[in-house]
């Protein structure tokens, strides 16, 4: 189990280092960090890699029972399977009931973490590096260019700065025969220290196109220190990073009781309004605009509306389908931002309903995989990697297919959340109990050898009939 846990979350860590490859490289970030994103990414990828791990554990350890008729032993014994496994059932017991406390509180903290840390490291920039000929503009403002770099010393030579930071549109430009550009031991300043150059500084005004003044300056040595930012690790508050995906069961059960109701409140505001405040109302400005006629949507039928509107002169009837119109468009838009409030309060509702039922799924799962894997490897009878990493990659893509299909139903609503995110375990069980029935009557179902006497047999009866036929 240990074996198969570490190689499956392995190769799932390497597909979240292939995906965030070129975020961390090139940044100067020190291995203390990367160790600690790579720690809670593997945390956050541990309900992925239990279920496979208990699979391909089961396949593997059954297979090797049975590849060394240790598993024949046992069942001459008098031994039934369901008695062979009751230990490793209570031993999967105890990891189902784990990887629920993993997924309830391991990995909302490891998320939120893994969130501010990937946030951390997309507004760090790129450590400073120079390339021969080549600008630098990885300090905003500022172009810097440098002919080339000693290896060892680190010295520059030919050195061409190019620095647009001032707010009035001046411009410096230095040139330099050598010198060394470096950042402070705290990132937080570029130290600069040229030797042999020139600095030229323009200095523009509102006629800068042809009242410009150059100053230019000769130095043999010229040592600066420039305030810079984004280059130094800065830690975000993780409690900023919260979502569905951050949380614990029991404030997930508080979201989904607090949006359930937001949404009802928010289908409610969608149609109240519009009928209340702007169609079925009585306006005194736009229809009260004489002692004499009054209209009142609420009781007036719409033939008593248009009699009305008949009995008034054009600038009056003008007056009136104005506000109408005015009337429409505020509804409209009305309308349109509380359907857009419900539908956000409905798809983050689905969203926090999955999360719910994923983690009281992953445990039934993961004793599933075991009541899969298991009875697998005693009707395969094959140990060792090989045919236990190909059944066990089988079953798992078929699971995962079968759960992304049932999440992503669940998170648009066209599914209930329960039955979208249990769909995998309700398709996987039969298969479960049906693989334990077999293995336990000894069944040939993956016996190759069984599959090739059965042909033999097949093909000496019909060469006994042709023989009679002759």
């Amino acid at each position: 189990m240990v074996l198969s846990f570490f190689i499956v979350m392995f190769i799932l860590m390497m597909n979240f280092v292939w995906r965030y490859i070129d975020e961390l490289v090139g940044k100067g970030l020190s291995f203390s960090i990367i160790i600690e994103l790579l720690f809670y990414a593997t945390a956050n990828m541990m309900p992925l890699g239990i279920p496979l791990a208990t699979l391909f554990a089961g396949i593997m350890t059954m297979g090797n029972l049975g590849e060394h008729n240790e598993l024949l032993a046992m069942k001459s014994a008098g031994m039934s399977l369901p008695r062979i496994l009751t230990p490793l059932m209570v031993v999967v017991l105890f990891v189902a009931v784990g990887s629920f406390f993993v997924v309830n509180n391991l990995v909302p903290y490891s998320n939120k973490k893994m969130m501010a840390i990937i946030y951390d490291i997309r507004q760090q920039k790129e450590n400073m590096e120079f390339k021969d000929g080549i600008f630098f503009n990885g300090i905003d403002n500022m172009n810097i260019r440098v002919g080339h770099q000693d290896p060892r010393t680190q010295l520059l030579t030919d050195v061409l700065i190019y620095d647009t930071r001032d707010r009035n549109g001046n411009m410096t430009t230095t040139v330099a025969d050598s010198g060394y550009i470096y950042m402070s031991d705290d990132k937080k300043f570029l130290m600069i220290k040229l030797y042999n150059g020139q600095t030229y500084e323009t200095t523009r005004n509102y006629k800068w196109s042809t009242e410009n003044t150059v100053r230019h300056q000769v130095f043999a040595e010229q040592n600066g220190a420039l305030a810079i930012d984004g280059f130094d690790f800065a830690r975000t508050d993780m409690n900023l990073f919260s979502n569905h995906q951050t949380k614990d069961i029991a404030e997930l059960q508080v979201d989904i009781d607090s949006l359930r109701i937001e949404s009802d409140r928010g289908s409610a505001r969608s149609y109240e309004p519009l009928l209340k405040n702007y169609l079925m109302i009585r306006d005194k400005s736009a229809f009260g605009l004489f002692d004499t006629v009054q209209i009142d949507y609420s009781y007036k039928r719409p033939a008593d509306l248009i009699a009305a509107l008949d009995t008034m002169d054009v600038k009056d009837k003008a007056a009136i389908v104005g506000k109408a119109k005015s009337s429409a468009r505020m509804s409209r838009n009305s309308l349109n931002r509380n359907e857009d409030s419900a539908k956000d309060s409905l798809n983050k509702l689905y969203r926090s309903q999955v999360e719910w039922h994923r983690k009281v799924s992953l445990p039934i799962c993961v004793i599933i995989f075991f009541l899969i894997g298991a009875p697998l490897g005693a009707i395969i009878r094959k140990g060792g990697l090989a045919m236990p990493v190909v059944v066990s990659v089988l079953f798992f893509v078929i699971y995962y297919i079968i759960s992304i299909a049932g999440e992503k139903m669940a998170k648009e609503g066209t599914w209930d959340a329960g039955f979208g995110m249990w769909f995998s375990s309700i398709i996987l069980f039969p298969i479960a109990v049906y693989l334990t029935y077999i293995a336990t009557n000894d069944s040939n179902l993956f016996n190759m050898d069984w599959y090739v006497g059965q042909f033999n047999k097949l093909k000496a009866r019909i060469k006994n009939l042709k023989e009679v036929k002759r």
